[in-house]
C-alpha cells in the first residue's frame, strides 16, 4: 500500500494427488477432494437436500462434509476451524509466519509479498500447510520452539483446493465450487469484505491473527491492512523484549520502489505521527480489527 507517512513507522527490517466427482446438480462437475488426516483419499456426493457432501474413503465412513454456512458469510462450515486446537495452531503459524517476514533480510522476502494484502495471503495459506521437512526446506523457515499444523485439512488438499479467497458476496452455496466465487487471489478491500469480520473498531479486543484495517482515500489503493501478532515467538530483542502489543505489515510500493516489511509495537503506532494511521475510535481511516471467518464463533 502506497503511502509516504508510513515510512515514520519504527521498523526492524530486517495431494497427495487424488480427484473427487461432486455432484451438485451439474453433471460432470469435479472439484478436487482433501486429505482428512487419519484417511485416505477420499469421494463426494451430494445428499438428496443438497445440504452436505457424503464423504467414503475405502469403504470407511468419514463425517458428512458440512456445506452449510452458518453465519451466511460467504464461507462454508467444512472451512472453519472449530476445533480449539485447530484455531490456536492456525493463529500461531499466522502470526509467526508474517512476523517472520518482517525479521529476515529484505532481499529473502519472497517476491510475491509486494504488498500488505499479499502478505496475508502468504501467510494465511501456509498457516495451513502441512509443515513437514520438504515444506521447511522449500520455505527455508523453522521456527523456534515446535508448532503444531492444523488438523483438519492440509494447504493445498483443502476443500477449495488452493482457491482459498471469496471473492465476490453472498452466502456459500454448492455451486460457488466451480463458479468462480473462490480464488488464490484477493486484493485488501476483497480479504476484508468476503474473508474477514468486523469485530470493532475498539484496538483492545484484538488476538493474535486479527487484522487492523485503513482506508486512505487519497491513495491509488486505499485499503491497508496490518497483522496483530501479539507476543513474539522469537528470542527477545531491543524492540518488542516484554512486549505483548506487536504489530507487521507491508509498506506497498512506496515513491516507484517495492517497499518493505514493517515491524512494531502496537503502542508505536498509537503515536504515529500521522493521526490517520492510528487506531483509535476517534479516526475515521480506522475501519477496526477484523478476524478471518474460518476462526469466526457463535457470540
Amino acid at each position: 500500500m502506497t503511502t509516504r507517512s508510513l515510512t515514520q513507522s519504527r521498523t526492524v527490517t530486517s495431494s497427495r494427488s487424488f480427484a473427487t466427482t461432486v455432484i451438485c446438480g451439474i453433471a460432470g462437475l469435479a472439484i478436487g477432494g482433501f486429505a482428512i488426516l487419519g484417511h485416505r483419499s477420499v469421494v463426494g456426493s451430494t445428499s438428496s437436500e443438497g445440504s452436505s457432501l457424503k464423504l467414503q474413503a475405502n469403504a470407511e465412513t468419514v463425517s458428512p462434509l458440512d456445506a452449510e454456512d452458518s453465519f451466511g458469510d460467504g464461507t462454508p462450515d467444512f472451512l472453519r476451524l472449530t476445533f480449539a486446537p485447530d484455531q490456536e495452531a492456525f493463529r500461531r503459524w499466522f502470526t509467526f509466519l508474517a512476523e517472520y517476514q518482517a525479521l529476515r533480510p529484505a532481499n529473502d522476502v519472497p517476491r510475491e509479498i509486494s504488498d500488505c494484502s499479499a502478505l496475508l495471503r502468504n501467510a494465511y495459506r501456509n498457516a495451513l500447510h502441512e509443515h513437514d521437512g520438504a515444506w521447511v526446506r522449500e520455505n527455508r523457515i523453522e521456527p523456534p520452539t515446535a508448532l503444531p499444523s492444523i488438523e483438519k485439512y492440509r494447504y493445498p488438499h483443502t476443500p477449495l483446493h488452493a482457491a482459498l479467497f471469496r471473492v465476490r458476496p453472498g452466502s456459500f452455496r454448492l455451486s460457488d465450487l466451480q463458479d468462480g466465487a473462490f480464488s488464490e487471489f484477493a486484493d485488501a478491500k476483497t480479504l476484508k469484505e468476503f474473508n474477514t469480520h468486523l469485530l470493532s473498531r475498539d484496538v483492545r479486543v484484538a488476538k493474535p491473527g486479527d487484522i487492523l484495517f485503513f482506508r486512505q482515500l487519497e491513495q491509488d489503493s486505499p485499503f491497508h491492512s496490518m497483522v496483530f501478532v501479539g507476543r513474539s515467538q522469537w528470542p527477545s530483542d531491543p524492540v518488542t523484549e516484554n512486549a505483548n502489543d506487536i504489530v507487521v505489515y507491508h509498506t506497498g510500493p512506496i515513491d516507484g520502489h517495492r517497499g518493505e516489511m514493517r515491524r512494531l509495537r502496537l503502542s508505536e503506532l498509537l503515536r504515529h505521527p500521522s493521526p490517520r494511521w492510528r487506531p483509535v475510535l476517534g479516526n475515521s481511516n480506522f475501519l477496526g480489527v477484523y478476524r478471518w471467518n474460518i476462526l469466526r464463533e457463535a457470540n
